[in-house]
């Protein structure tokens, strides 16, 4: 049976600014970083969370759904929040570029949606307390 989720990827076109966005500006951990025979094989991830996320060249926005209407379909990447109105400043004050000027409440929690600078989707969430 499977056991865990080990990697996800996200396609970047530039792995050196990607993985600057991703560590200095979200605060995510850099894990593996090697040369391999298809190429850099570099990854980050949350502290004290077994799933990676690779960071694999390609083209902009790569893997991205195309929107639907007004409402636009989740990023590859959803992240949870303890307090997502707390991240949300400590991101902008980073220099994270959002889709609105604070996060949003919806049916299950609260919402952020964030852009890296490929122009992949980074969802962020905190759901709602029972």
């Amino acid at each position: 049976m499977l056991t865990n989720i080990m990697y996800v990827t996200i396609y970047v076109t530039d792995q050196d600014r990607a993985l600057e966005f991703y560590t200095e500006r979200l605060g995510l951990d850099k894990r593996i970083d090697v040369a391999g025979p298809d190429g850099r094989f570099l990854t980050v991830g949350v502290a004290d969370s077994p799933v990676q996320i690779i960071l694999w060249p390609h083209a902009a926005a790569a893997g991205q759904p195309a929107a639907l209407g007004r409402q636009a379909a989740p990023g590859p990447l959803i992240l949870e929040s303890d307090d997502l109105r707390k991240d949300f400043e400590i991101l902008r004050a980073r220099g994270v570029a959002f889709d609105t000027s604070e996060p949003e409440d919806y049916p299950f929690g609260v919402r952020a949606e964030a852009t890296d600078p490929d122009g992949n989707r980074i969802s962020l969430r905190q759901q709602r307390k029972p």
